[in-house]
């Protein structure tokens, strides 16, 4: 049991289980050997003596907490590593073996994106909200457009781009998944995928702007009030274009035409229909909304309305019909992605 500010144990050989408990200290296990199981906690009441008395941490009073932050497992085999409630806020992972089979206990903590609404030149950004690595911090903190918030990498840590990322993105989503823990997972699996799109070596251009539309749609299946604002603004316009262009200026009359024999007998009509106008005048009423709303919504649940339209307006609900429910199946699949275990 170690309470200190610094830990290093670079390239070190661990040969048989250990449990490894820290307070205070700021850990760097780069390059080191585990060839049996190995726990590393913070603990968080201080240590006890052999005499029962508790462990002098004077020289510690000037640190803020306890909070145990590891800085580095690049190197490791993580096969064997068990982590309880340690800052990984910081540590750099690219490198890490078999980082699918960690074990993460207790509130392991990730860096997070920048808080709040931020501003690159004229416009603003905001996050949402997911734990990212320290690396991607580094990563966009170097981009010429970057927004502010991210942070710098030192000048000894070397650098990290998409393609390295997007694996330990994958090998973490796959150990929370692993652990039962989805809903977790989720904000590698978006890691992963932002890693995916921005990366220029193996991501074909075609991928990459599969890969944007799905970010800008849904935040890849994961961002509801994306999807829904997307929804919403879609059943928007859909409602405008029908009112403007959609819908008939007026209801086609049917007419009935037919010959009655000189004699009497059988009489056969024929029933004909006008084809739908296009409006010319007071367009946009509420009787016209009505109609527009009612079609909209059956677009969105697939379903026809059975409304009389003109040529611009079949055209407009087959569009609708296409986008509006795979918008709301999107919005579906990212409240599940959030909730399912």
């Amino acid at each position: 049991m170690f309470a200190a500010r610094h830990l290093a144990c670079w390239h070190t050989r661990w040969s048989s289980t250990a449990e490894v408990g820290l307070r205070y200290a700021t850990v760097d296990f780069a390059h080191a050997v585990f060839e049996y199981p190995l726990t590393i906690a913070a603990e968080q009441e201080p240590f006890v003596l052999a005499g029962g008395q508790l462990m002098a941490e004077a020289p510690l009073s000037s640190v803020s907490d306890a909070e145990v932050r590891m800085i580095s497992l690049r190197g490791v085999d993580a096969a064997h590593l068990v982590l309880s409630d340690v800052d990984l806020s910081s540590c750099l992972l690219t490198g890490t073996v078999h980082l699918d089979q960690i074990r993460l206990e207790g509130t392991c903590s990730f860096a997070t994106v920048p808080p709040g609404t931020l501003w690159r030149g004229w416009r603003p950004v905001r996050f949402t909200r997911r734990r990212t690595l320290a690396e991607e911090h580094h990563w966009r903190a170097r981009q010429p457009t970057a927004a502010p918030g991210w942070t710098a990498a030192m000048p000894d840590v070397g650098h990290a781009g998409p393609a390295q990322m997007a694996p330990v993105y994958r090998a973490l989503r796959k150990a929370f998944e692993d652990s039962k823990n989805e809903p977790g997972a989720a904000d590698f699996y978006y890691g992963e995928m932002e890693m995916r799109r921005h990366d220029r070596s193996q991501t074909t251009r075609t991928e990459r702007g599969l890969l944007h539309g799905y970010w800008m749609l849904s935040g890849y299946g994961l961002r509801a009030s994306r999807a829904l604002g997307w929804l919403g603004a879609s059943m928007l316009v859909t409602i405008v274009l029908l009112m403007g262009f959609g819908l008939p200026q007026g209801n086609p009359k049917q007419e009935a035409t037919g010959t009655v024999p000189p004699g009497g007998g059988r009489v056969t009509f024929e029933i004909g229909k006008d084809d739908p106008h296009n409006p010319t005048r007071n367009r946009f009423t509420g009787e016209r909304f009505d109609k527009a709303l009612n079609m909209t919504l059956n677009s969105v649940v697939f379903r026809s309305s059975g409304q009389d339209l003109t040529t611009a307006g079949t055209y407009i609900e087959m569009a609708s019909r296409l986008a509006e429910p795979i918008l709301l199946s999107l919005a579906v699949l990212a409240v599940r992605n959030r909730v399912k275990r």
